[in-house]
């Protein structure tokens, strides 16, 4: 006569490890393919700054300045997205700083961007109102993070 199995928790148990195994796997394998295409999108864009030099000559090179640095601060925020990644990887966790710091690149690349246009002074006055709260978040989680604590400083 066959007899029944009967599930115990010690089933339940290896069922949520292996559930967790996978995810972690999972997890790190998506945030490794995102370095990888990030990466490529940096090297893309280095290769069209480099390229858009031939074009100094033609349109003038205070259009091109431009341009190169706002391809630049989108290169360093692009930069600071990977470090966060980084991050996670490495800690398990994200840290707020590295996100702060993304957006506070992002944001001074807005008002780059502005200085060759026209616009609106509510606009700077805004932009420079969030970076001056972001800085002061900034400061706050620097000095109150998880691993400068306890420390003599």
């Amino acid at each position: 006569m066959p007899t029944e199995r009967v599930s115990t928790a010690d089933d339940g148990d290896r069922w949520l490890q292996l559930a967790d195994r996978f995810y972690l796997v999972l997890v790190r394998s998506l945030t490794g393919l995102a370095i990888i295409a990030l990466c490529a999108w940096m090297g893309a864009g280095v290769i069209a700054l480099v390229l858009d030099l031939r074009q100094v000559l033609a349109s003038g090179w205070a259009s091109v300045a431009e341009r190169a640095i706002i391809d630049t601060l989108i290169m360093l925020a692009l930069l600071e997205v990977i470090r966060t990644l980084q991050s996670y990887l490495k800690l398990g966790r994200v840290r707020v700083t590295f996100i702060l710091d993304t957006a506070l690149v992002v944001l001074i690349g807005e008002l780059m961007g502005l200085w060759f246009r026209e616009y609106a002074p509510e606009k700077v006055l805004l932009g420079l109102g969030v970076i001056l709260v972001l800085v002061g978040l900034r400061i706050v989680t620097t000095r109150f993070s998880p691993e400068t604590t306890g420390d003599a400083r």
